[in-house]
């Protein structure tokens, strides 16, 4: 089967981002949004592999400088929840109070649960690397979602704006800097950062997305060799996207697809952040599909579904011949995190027509797990 190119968006380097260097942490008088109808429906929405999350349309706001903020209202989401968990037990207990007993029982265990996950989502804090890309818009906006906090690297902080819109400073903040110039990645990025999602990028073979010397070279190996030299030890996980075949890019079909050094320059990059002594998990995708959603707005992103794909597929050893949705590559992204079995394993994922695991723990650590090597 020919392997075909993969498109990881890549963005220009703006001029402002010399200027902007003096403003090195996120603002401090950035004023919180007030919490609204609308922001709450939108915390409501998650992205989710088995069917759409409807929500609606966030306001957006001015490009922002270097470092700023970009709110989950999650009380008000609290509020809204226990209405609705109110109005169904008024309506049960006319009919059998002993229901009402056992439902009241599993209401506050859910409760005690979503507190402690709650608690573990803020003390989270995830960096996002290519978060404009096709992949990455959809990894922020699932973090957003959930209410897990994000610091997001990238090249042009105007396009941010435009796609995921206002949001608090104590969840969401911008850092511009490139990752093909090592002197952009100051170690104050890092501060606080607990986990990183890199989904970086360029396509295989010449294209305007090249310009800028956006080649797979200065891309996939000196963008990772650098953002990875700069990160601290103390960094939980991190999580790149890579891509089937790099280990046979001296092999037909793959050596076309590699005439131009994508796979191998990525299977270099695999191995810088094998050897970096951080914890790491690695996917490697099929051809991606759906998408990239480089033109919509968060509201568009949270819609987003793989359609009738939903079923993952796993594999080790770089076996896997396929596509894959873009969405299963977010969510495996962002699952990855969490689940301890996938540290220091490498992963080949494909999507296929079927059910899939949608945002389930359970179901996606069964998946890793099935194909993990001893």
């Amino acid at each position: 089967m020919w392997p075909p190119p993969h498109r990881f968006a890549s963005r220009p380097r703006i001029a402002s981002n010399i200027s902007s260097r003096r403003a090195r942490s996120p603002a401090s008088n950035t004023a919180r949004a007030p919490a609204s109808n609308t922001q709450a429906r939108l915390a409501m929405a998650v992205v989710c592999l088995n069917r759409p999350a409807l929500s609606p349309r966030l306001a957006y706001a001015r490009a922002a400088p270097r470092c700023c903020s970009l709110p989950t209202p999650s009380r008000r989401l609290a509020r809204a929840s226990a209405g609705r968990r109110c109005r169904w037990r008024l309506a049960v207990v006319a009919e059998e109070p002993q229901a009402v007993q056992q439902q009241e029982q599993r209401t506050a265990e859910s409760d005690e649960a979503g507190a402690e996950g709650a608690a573990e989502a803020s003390s989270k804090l995830v960096l996002v690397v290519g978060g404009t890309g096709g992949v990455g818009q959809l990894v922020v906006a699932s973090l957003l979602s959930r209410n897990i906090k994000i610091r997001l690297l990238l090249r042009d902080p105007a396009k941010t704006v435009s796609l995921f819109g206002k949001q608090d400073e104590s969840v969401f903040q911008l850092y511009t800097a490139d990752t093909r110039n090592a002197a952009d990645l100051d170690p104050e990025m890092f501060e606080g950062v607990t986990h990183v999602i890199c989904t970086t990028g360029t396509t295989a073979f010449p294209s305007k997305r090249w310009d800028g010397d956006n080649t797979p070279e200065r891309v996939d190996w000196d963008g990772i060799r650098n953002l990875v030299s700069a990160m601290p030890q103390t960094i939980k996980r991190q999580v790149l996207v890579s891509s089937i075949g790099v280990t046979k890019y001296n092999e037909l079909p793959w050596s076309i697809m590699n005439l131009f050094g994508v796979l191998k320059y990525k299977k270099m990059g695999e191995d810088f952040v094998r050897n970096s002594g951080i914890p790491f998990t690695i996917i490697r995708a099929g051809r991606l599909t759906d998408g990239p959603y480089t033109s919509y707005d968060l509201n568009t992103l949270l819609k987003a579904t793989a359609g009738e794909r939903r079923a993952v597929v796993m594999g080790q050893g770089d076996k896997l011949v396929g596509e894959v949705s873009r969405l299963v590559v977010a969510e495996a992204c962002i699952q990855a995190l969490d689940i301890e079995s996938t540290e220091g394993q490498i992963y080949e994922i494909n999507s296929v027509k079927g059910e899939g695991p949608g945002s389930d723990p359970e179901k996606w650590k069964e998946l890793f797990r099935a194909v993990q090597s001893n």
